[in-house]
């Protein structure tokens, strides 16, 4: 229309027209609005984060209850790690990353030093660190996260919302192929809304669950940084972007140690989130060949605090003349997290082991009793669950809401699951290593499934083709892990299976893990006290033929649809009553050999440390809440305990 014209039409038009016109503007945009305000309900704005929405510590908190507000700041602890290293790149499948390379970066919801959970006395809540607040509406459609303007990178930089998006999707583009693919199908856009202000969306009609833990748990790099350097996320390098945490890198030895120092210029010192943590003034992790060379380390006090994971070790190593003389504590500290469920992990890739009656078999073969009596000093006890001791354990046959979810689920669920009690590992014959008992089942079993014994004692299929099994083991790992797997495989032999223990160097294991080049690995999978988007990356079909974090690729129909209704729960019985049918599937699955655990933490140290009276349950916290004691440090030198 021609401009005289259409003033012409704008002029005939009465007043009385404009003024209705406007109004219906003005009335759909708000009835656009109720109508979203009522899908979305109120909108919540919190100094943390749960999805029922409670949490321990109120806004105006000063500190964790467990940690020692007034812990001095100082001293350095150090550690030990075996294998080696060659990047400081941790997010990438490619090289072999060093020991806490995460640990310089921060998200918005804070964590512990080395990833361990902080608040550490609480579970699933998470609190603000990067951010200030956050804001989500009941339907946690999206959220919003509110920055602190005073953040900073070591360089000085600032911290922003920009920094976060570029985060997000890098670890999208560049990070784990599984990641990536799970997280764009919940969270398809995110956006800086300003410099400090930073906006998820999730996708419509999926759970809830984890998406807000999810980004909120993002490491925050520096784009400007990745920008200059032209580095990638997926390529392994020593070179490391600047974080925003309390401790920067100090120096890099490759194969050698790596030092972490406190930043003195850390941004967030004083935050109540941080008070009474990060007290070290350097972390140094130093690297050994094995074992051995490693304890014999301490003993000299190259490092000063051990985490023990050596049973034999732990019951007739530590009589050395620093621990009679009080210099070395050795001490026991209770673990009130479920155990990681760690065992011998089969490959379901392999056709052999695609029969669950073969994977029974193989199990047969371990016994636990013998084992822990006879290399174990008895000092572990036998687990079945995947969150052993904890009131979500499955046991005896589904009753109440567990039954009913799993009836509800129809087909998919196997008749015989509804009826029988949930597995529990075989026993066996302490006094011998070979149960006879169970290698008769054994045998039944392998026959069953079609592998017949041959006039050598070996077995073969219907074609000829030997029942062979390949072992890969660490062979810088624990000298008692490869005494227990080499009696297992001798186990195995006797069955007739030509049973093969592979002892590789630390960076063909990585690089074998990664490809799932192994039919057995001793590995383990997250315990799990509550549901999340986790428990799909974990246990799911969507990328059980190549994900990192499904070392058994687990891709079973009944455990989809299990953490399907655990993802839409919406109170704290329904969550519960799937986790407990969650727990009793993967037993039904058998993805695994059950092993062992031990419910407490066996440490020892240099007497220069100390720590909270009360320990909090999830966390044992040495490099997060610990303190340094210079007196105490001093008078160990000055006995010539320490150099």
């Amino acid at each position: 229309m021609p401009r005289t014209h259409a003033r012409a039409a704008i002029r005939a038009r009465t007043m009385t027209s404009q003024t209705l016109w406007m109004m219906f503007l003005t009335l759909g945009a708000m009835l656009v609005g109720v109508a979203a305000y009522a899908q979305e309900g109120k909108i919540i704005r919190s100094h943390g984060y749960s999805f029922y929405g409670d949490l321990k510590y109120p806004a105006d908190y000063s500190h964790f209850d467990y940690v020692n507000p007034d812990a001095p700041k100082g001293g350095e602890i150090s550690i030990s790690t075996l294998g080696t290293f060659d990047s400081m790149n941790p997010y990438s499948r490619k090289g072999r990353g060093g020991a806490l390379s995460t640990t310089m970066y921060e998200s918005l919801l804070g964590e512990g030093v080395g990833g361990e959970t902080a608040p550490a006395d609480v579970y699933g809540e998470g609190y603000c660190l990067l951010c200030e607040s956050l804001e989500y509406p009941e339907s946690k459609d999206w959220v919003i996260f509110h920055m602190r303007k005073d953040a900073t990178f070591s360089t000085g930089d600032p911290v922003t919302a920009h920094d976060i998006v570029f985060s997000h999707n890098l670890l999208l583009d560049q990070g784990l192929k599984s990641y990536g693919d799970a997280v764009r199908k919940r969270i398809p856009k995110v956006e800086a809304l300003d410099d400090y202000t930073v906006k998820f969306y999730f996708t419509p009609g999926i759970s809830r669950r984890s998406l807000i833990e999810q980004v909120g748990g993002v490491p925050a790099w520096s784009k400007k940084w990745f920008d200059e350097t032209g580095a990638r996320l997926d390529e392994s390098r020593l070179m490391t972007s600047p974080g925003s945490g309390p401790y920067m890198i100090d120096t890099v030895d490759v194969n050698r140690r790596i030092v972490y120092k406190r930043n003195p210029d850390y941004w967030g010192a004083d935050l109540p989130f941080n008070v009474g943590r990060n007290n070290f003034d350097t972390i140094r992790v130093e690297y050994f060949g094995d074992e051995n060379s490693a304890f014999e380390a301490f003993k000299a006090g190259e490092y000063t605090f051990r985490a023990e994971g050596s049973s034999k070790q732990w019951a007739s190593a530590y009589d050395f003349p620093k621990v009679d003389a009080g210099y070395v504590v050795k001490e026991e500290i209770a673990d009130g997290s479920p155990p990681a469920p760690s065992g011998i992990v089969f490959n379901l890739g392999r056709e052999v082991l695609q029969d669950k009656r073969v994977r029974e078999a193989v199990a047969l073969g371990f016994n636990f009793e013998w084992t822990n009596e006879s290399l174990q000093y008895g000092l572990f006890k036998p687990r079945a669950s995947y969150i052993q001791d904890t009131p979500l354990m499955a046991s005896g046959r589904p009753q109440g809401m567990e039954l009913a979810l799993l009836e509800k689920l129809g087909d998919v669920v196997p008749a015989e699951m509804l009826t029988e009690d949930a597995v529990v590992p075989h026993s066996s014959d302490p006094s011998r290593l070979l149960d006879r008992r169970n290698l008769r089942r054994a045998m039944k079993l392998l026959d069953d499934a079609g592998w017949a014994v041959g006039t050598d004692g070996k077995r073969y299929d219907a074609s000829g083709k030997p029942l062979r099994l390949t072992f890969l083991l660490n062979s810088s790992g624990s000298p008692t892990l490869s005494a227990i797997m080499e009696n297992f495989m001798s186990n195995l032999t006797n069955m007739g299976i030509d049973a093969v223990l592979e002892k590789v160097d630390s960076s063909q294991y990585t690089a074998r893990e990664r490809d799932r080049d192994y039919d057995l690995i001793y590995g383990n999978y997250p315990a799990f006290l509550g549901t999340g988007t986790g428990l799909a990356q974990f246990f799911g079909s969507e990328a059980a033929s190549y994900s990192l974090f499904n070392p058994a690729g687990l891709a079973s129909p009944m455990v989809d649809a299990i953490i399907e209704v655990s993802l839409a729960a919406q109170t704290r019985d329904e969550e519960h009553a799937s986790l407990i049918a969650l727990d009793r599937a993967l037993r039904h699955e058998f993805i695994m050999i059950p092993t062992w655990y031990n419910d407490s933490f066996w440490t020892a140290y240099y007497d220069q440390y100390e720590h909270p009276e009360t320990q909090p349950a999830y966390a044992l916290g040495y490099l997060d809440f610990w303190w340094y004691n210079a007196d105490k440090a001093a008078a160990l030198r000055a006995a010539g305990a320490l150099r």
